[in-house]
């Protein structure tokens, strides 16, 4: 049966050429056998891991040099998808001439950078993207093996989806290499939050501590003010229109003042902005404990304004109101 059989053209156009050519041609499916291993003065270590939710599974076979706890050889078997097949095949490779505590350090987004054609492209379509994951679980159950320790024991990320073994930092790196914008594509890039989706949002029928949607907005707000940052770099802050200004004001307050105030049970909301004789003021009102405090009117003041000065211009006055 042809590809064009199995899958859709226009989804089977999102797949790199190393993808194509990995599911046809894969170097490292099969196995090690004791022998082997013994052959080349190796230990053998065996690791099975399967994602029960999806329906796949994967088995790894290393040779380790116990002197050096180089990997001298890896191979492969996997029950998944052609998908599944290139991402674990590009992962044994990356395993080769690597110690097992390098290995540990690789990730599905190291495999799946591996395969692209390039480096601004992605190798497998959105829906996929979880097939890679696999082979960065494999490792860390291999790794536990070699070691003699628990799987969890070797978890050095927070993981936010268990169904799918998703960490924090996978997440955060999705959002932001492919500019993701709502949940439902963070689920489409790395299954987090498919299954039994107590990692999407508080409610689900298991108490966690991140959720999606937390994430998402986080990484978004760190992006936005990157952004704002870069754009003040291009554009001197005394050229900016007042709308500018002020989006790029509140941006600094957000990250470097209201934190602060907000530990001592106060704020500040920005009600005005004028620009007189080359001075931005900027009119503030306190609220909560820093609308009665004594050194609102001063101390904070200064505060503010000497944020503002090295973050934006020392052309800024501000005016409480």
């Amino acid at each position: 049966m042809a590809k064009s059989d199995l899958i859709g053209g226009s989804l089977w156009e999102q797949y790199s050429n190393k993808v194509n050519d990995r599911m046809s041609n894969p170097q490292y499916l099969g196995e090690i056998s004791e022998e082997e291993a013994r052959t080349l003065g190796t230990r053998l270590i065996v690791a099975d891991y399967g994602a029960e939710v999806c329906g796949d599974a994967i088995q790894l076979f290393w040779a380790v040099d116990e002197k050096t706890e180089k990997i001298v050889a890896a191979k492969y078997k996997t029950f998944g998808c052609g998908t599944a097949i290139a991402s674990s095949d590009v992962m044994a490779e990356m395993c080769i001439g690597k110690t097992v505590d390098e290995a540990l350090k690789i990730t599905n987004l190291d495999v799946e950078r591996a395969l692209r054609d390039d480096a601004d492209t992605a190798a497998i379509p959105p829906q996929k993207m979880h097939c890679s994951v696999m082979a960065y679980d494999v490792i860390k159950k291999a790794a536990s093996i070699y070691k003699n320790v628990d799987m969890s024991d070797l978890e050095g990320e927070d993981i936010v989806c268990e169904c799918a073994r998703v960490s924090l930092r996978t997440i955060r790196e999705v959002i932001r290499l492919n500019d993701l914008k709502t949940v439902q594509e963070i689920t489409q890039y790395t299954k987090a939050g498919a299954f039994c989706k107590s990692c999407i949002r508080p409610g689900g029928h298991e108490e966690r501590r991140y959720y999606l949607v937390d994430i998402l907005n986080g990484t978004r707000k760190e992006m936005e003010s990157e952004r704002m940052r870069a754009h003040v770099e291009e554009k001197e802050f005394a050229r900016m229109n007042l709308i500018q200004k002020h989006k790029v004001l509140e941006t600094i307050l957000d990250e470097k003042v209201r934190p602060n105030l907000l530990r001592d049970g106060g704020n500040l909301e920005v009600v005005d902005m004028k620009e007189q004789d080359e001075i931005t003021e900027v009119y503030v009102h306190y609220l909560g404990a820093c609308k009665g405090c004594p050194s609102a009117q001063t101390g904070t003041q200064v505060y503010i304004e000497e944020i503002l000065h090295d973050e934006l211009d020392e052309r800024i006055k501000v005016v409480p109101v």
